[in-house]
């Protein structure tokens, strides 16, 4: 399957600064990515080059086969974007707006209408069509955004915290049509929200100060961070293969003052067995805590301790 992204070796310097170093990702059709990084990371810088609004000091990007630096127009013709603040005329109504998005992204005039009937559709905004956009709730006016950056049917949607300011039932409505969406266009989604990327995203990529952390599946960082752990601290030295023969135990750790780390299968809850094996070899089990790891805990742990 065809990269319909392509970034390879970006980096972008403001005189000695290095704001973005060496970032390289693919993304397909069907893939939706998560980008995430605390303020300051180069997630706009990263956005700015990708929408070609900002030179890239060195590397390559390539929206659906298009370079673009060296074929900036072919490259936006098959790019959406969808800034934090929508672009939106506030003295329009919703179908004149749309119809002006249609002209700039050169749509033939006879398929605008069909074009514009589309999006209205896809974005649930048949009923406000003729309202003006300034007396149109919050939620609505992120679904026009979305519906300009869709309307000339991009491959590829970058949407910046397209759910910023919404109530908990526009947020559901927003994160199900990015889900729509995902199936037919490859999408990047920067948010700061880590329940939405676990909502909506296949994969995540985590940078911090320019450098890329992590760039891995959803599906199997949702694995690494909901394995099952226990702290167990004992009052003598426990045998390590005594239990690491219990069926489900994946690994164990010796940590000071007799305290142990047991990564186990979260298929298979093994903490009785462990119990029982402390107490019947006579180490005196004095507690056993479960370790809880979240998508929350990885970020802030990879965001305070990487790249110094």
């Amino acid at each position: 399957m065809s990269n319909l992204i392509e970034v390879k070796h970006v980096s972008r310097y403001f005189g000695n600064y290095c704001a973005v170093n060496d970032l390289s990702f693919n993304l397909t059709k069907g893939q939706v990515l998560g980008f995430l990084g605390v303020n300051g990371s180069g997630k706009t810088t990263t956005m700015q080059m990708l929408t070609g609004n900002l030179a890239l000091s060195q590397g390559q990007i390539t929206i659906n086969g298009f370079d673009i630096q060296q074929q900036p127009r072919l490259a936006k013709r098959s790019l959406g974007y969808l800034p934090d603040t929508p672009p939106l005329y506030q003295d329009l109504n919703v179908s004149e707006f749309l119809t002006y998005c249609a002209q700039l992204h050169a749509i033939p005039k006879h398929d605008i209408p069909r074009a514009i009937d589309l999006v209205l559709q896809r974005c649930e905004l048949k009923q406000v069509s003729k309202r003006l956009i300034a007396n149109l709730s919050k939620g609505f006016q992120q679904r026009i955004g979305i519906a300009q950056a869709i309307i000339h049917n991009p491959a590829v949607i970058i949407l910046d915290e397209p759910t910023v300011g919404l109530d908990p039932i526009q947020i559901r409505e927003i994160r199900h049509l990015i889900k729509e969406l995902g199936a037919d266009h490859s999408i990047i989604l920067s948010t700061h929200i880590l329940n939405e990327v676990q909502e909506v995203c296949s994969d995540v990529l985590i940078i911090r100060k320019g450098n890329v952390l992590i760039k891995e599946s959803l599906e199997n960082l949702t694995q690494s961070v909901t394995k099952k752990s226990l702290l167990v601290k004992t009052n003598k030295t426990v045998e390590q293969r005594i239990l690491l023969s219990i069926p489900g135990i994946n690994s164990l750790d010796l940590l000071p003052n007799n305290n142990l780390k047991i990564d186990y299968d979260p298929n298979q809850d093994c903490s009785q067995k462990i119990a029982e094996t402390i107490i019947l070899n006579g180490w005196e089990l004095v507690e056993m805590t479960p370790i809880k790891t979240s998508l929350e805990d990885l970020f802030i742990a990879y965001s305070e301790n990487s790249v110094q």
